[in-house]
């Protein structure tokens, strides 16, 4: 066996073995209101039939990562729903992947303060493991990453603190935490969202990592965190004696000062779908014909809860550039770049375009469902455009929801405009004839 493929395999064996992962399930997701009023933001249905939180726990298997914390403090009873009924790992392995709510304890009631505050107050847990390594994931973005490569770049560099980095360009680097590491990768300055054309400058990515990249080195790229970070366990334990409430703002700047921190340079799709017109974008890309993020991969697979649901039927509908998830029912509706979620019923006569489905729960007369509440679904001769509707949402007949004549930002009884987009929350009843 060659130095090279022993060095891969002891990291891939340390990566299952060692390594604990902490998905980041952030605070109340105002900025993904009202998607996130009755759940919390990992629990948001994603592409029809997924969840965010399904992407980095994904990852996370796919890499050989079977002990995984979800860390919430809102709304969190649909979002343990979720991941007790999907991630079951056989009695034979230590795999796990569990939420850890916040909660008052003898140290204190607070409510996680930042991302590394979150941390911080389940320290205890996540240090009974005997884990050497932390794998530190966000839980809203959109991106598939092997993490075996984090860890050979990792353990070869020796390093304390590994960073995933994304390179951008200089319009975008100003929304960004923004990394200046050399050309082995170590990082020696970081820098939150520089506006200063002076700073920029000194912060661009050198050419040779550029060109290892596969980039042009004609246009200037910034290393821009994409809060993903690999600690070794002492390195974590001491970065958090403190008071500091986050990584990219406290942690990060503090630890490159007296720390081997180094940069591993991802280069690929990613998108924070953190707003709701990032997420709104970021579904209906998976409309496209040749989508920037494939979910039909065969050798990374993204998994979700498995649900007992028939093929769906399609009577006489036409559809161009849509996801339809499993369960619908669709009768002679015309459908134009959409998601259509599980279960969802669209009668005749209805046009959807540039919408997000998310579909139901439940169909009409499930037990345990209110007998005289009308079913979800969209009834007939509706306009839907440039929507969100939530689930279990009934529209009745000859509906229009569209954002036309209305500001980007409103608040109704039955409705919500952000960023231009209408959202229908969860539960919903639109009467029948009514126009939004």
């Amino acid at each position: 066996m060659s130095n090279t493929t022993s060095s891969q395999f002891e990291a891939d064996a340390l990566l299952r073995r060692s390594t604990l992962a902490i998905v980041m399930g952030g605070g109340a997701g105002t900025r993904l209101f009202p998607l996130t009023k009755d759940r919390a933001k990992p629990a948001v249905p994603l592409a029809g039939k997924y969840r965010l939180v399904d992407i980095p726990i994904s990852n996370c298997i796919n890499s050989g990562v079977r002990q995984v914390y979800v860390l919430t403090q809102f709304n969190s009873a649909s979002l343990n729903r979720h991941l007790s009924r999907t991630y079951r790992f056989d009695q034979f392995t230590r795999g796990f992947v569990e939420v850890l709510a916040a909660q008052q304890t003898p140290d204190g009631e607070r409510w996680y303060q930042g991302t590394a505050d979150a941390v911080r107050q389940n320290l205890r847990y996540f240090l009974e493991g005997g884990h050497e390594y932390y794998l530190i994931l966000s839980g809203d973005q959109l991106y598939r990453m092997d993490f075996r490569k984090v860890m050979r770049q990792h353990l070869a560099n020796e390093a304390d603190l590994t960073i995933a980095t994304l390179p951008v360009n200089g319009r975008d680097a100003t929304g960004f935490g923004i990394m200046h590491a050399d050309e082995s990768n170590r990082i020696h300055e970081f820098v939150e969202k520089p506006k200063d054309p002076a700073v920029l400058s000194k912060l661009r990515m050198p050419d040779a990592t550029l060109r290892s990249l596969g980039l042009e080195t004609t246009e200037p790229r910034y290393q821009a965190s994409m809060g993903i970070y690999l600690f070794n366990r002492k390195v974590l334990e001491d970065c958090l004696d403190n008071t500091h409430n986050d990584f990219g703002k406290h942690i990060i700047p503090t630890a490159i000062k007296d720390r081997r921190v180094h940069a591993y340079n991802f280069h690929g799709y990613w998108e924070d779908i953190g707003t709701i017109r990032s997420f709104y974008q970021a579904n209906l890309d998976l409309c496209k014909l040749v989508p920037q993020f494939d979910f039909f991969d065969s050798v990374a697979p993204i998994f979700s809860h498995s649900r007992p649901l028939p093929a769906t039927k399609i009577n006489g509908a036409k559809i161009h550039e849509a996801l339809i998830a499993d369960g619908c029912i669709l009768t002679d509706a015309l459908i134009e770049t959409a998601v259509i979620g599980v279960r969802s019923q669209i009668e005749a006569g209805t046009t959807i375009r540039k919408s997000i489905i998310m579909g139901a729960d439940f169909y009409a007369g499930a037990a345990g469902t209110d007998p005289d509440r009308p079913p979800p679904g969209i009834g007939r001769n509706c306009r839907i455009e440039r929507a969100i509707i939530d689930k279990n949402v009934h529209i009745g007949d000859n509906v229009v929801i569209t954002p036309e004549g209305k500001p980007d930002e409103m608040d109704s009884e039955l409705f919500y405009i952000r960023d231009g987009i209408v959202c229908i929350p969860k539960d919903a009843v639109i009467p029948a004839g009514t126009w939004i």
